[in-house]
């Protein structure tokens, strides 16, 4: 699955009007003065009104006669799509606590979803995919190629592994999955004081080989505690947010 293209006149023009939508800029309600943001955003209204097309399919605004075209509530939002869930990690390599908390929640889906995933994937593999997860491992464990590097390698393994269920619907978990995964992999990797993530990786992909799923789904769950980890490193949580940590107990936080 390919993500909307965010290159040219349209892709700028909805990206930005999402962002807006999405930081509250344009809150839930408001109706949209089309004229102004067509004077702002130098568009024609023409294109204006495709770009917004595209955020009526993912649920976020709406057109009515007599009331024009306004944002819908956040209930109606689809926050699963992946171009939604880019649109709000859009803000660079920290996280804002808006972030923080959205990352919790799909580290939560991450810990439903991965720990039955590889228990699959440990009955299914073929040898084509854990050529896959090997050369995503050994990508991972090149240390000195950069963050940018580690984040890439990271989402290969994951997508490999959803892969190797050989479910196409659990495959297609993958842009949910990587939306949330690539930003945190930013945030994480581009500190120091995080936890190498080849051993735990290395354990999924040992268990998976093994056609072992009881052990697989073990080394998911510390895998997803490791991350749970990092990220309160990265994040200096202490007080609350710790007691938060251990009461989701690790496989449900990311």
């Amino acid at each position: 699955m390919t993500p909307y293209a965010r290159r040219g006149v349209h892709g700028q023009t909805v990206e930005t009007l999402a962002r807006r939508v999405l930081s509250g800029e344009i809150p839930e309600g408001a109706t949209l003065d089309l004229v102004a943001l067509q004077g702002e955003l130098d568009v024609s209204l023409t294109a204006l009104r495709e770009s917004l097309k595209v955020l009526a399919a993912k649920g976020m605004v709406d057109a009515r006669q007599k009331r024009g075209t306004f944002v819908r509530a956040r209930s109606d939002w689809n926050l699963l799509d992946a171009d939604v869930l880019r649109w709000q990690f859009a803000g660079g390599t920290t996280s804002s606590g808006n972030d923080l908390g959205l990352l919790r929640d799909l580290g939560e889906v991450r810990g439903i979803i991965e720990p039955a995933a590889v228990r699959l994937a440990a009955a299914r593999r073929t040898e084509a995919d854990l050529d896959a997860l090997d050369a995503a491992l050994t990508a991972m464990a090149e240390q000195h190629a950069g963050a940018a590097h580690a984040v890439e390698a990271d989402l290969a393994f994951h997508r490999a592994l959803l892969a190797a269920t050989h479910n196409e619907l659990l495959e297609r978990m993958e842009m949910v999955i990587e939306s949330g995964l690539a930003h945190r992999d930013r945030i994480v990797h581009s500190s120091p004081h995080t936890e190498d993530p080849v051993p735990s990786h290395r354990a999924v992909l040992d268990a998976v080989r093994a056609r072992d799923p009881d052990r697989a789904e073990a080394a998911m769950r510390a895998l997803l505690d490791q991350a749970s980890r990092d990220l309160d490193k990265v994040h200096g949580s202490t007080g609350s947010s710790a007691e938060e940590s251990a009461d989701k107990k690790g496989p449900d936080s990311l």
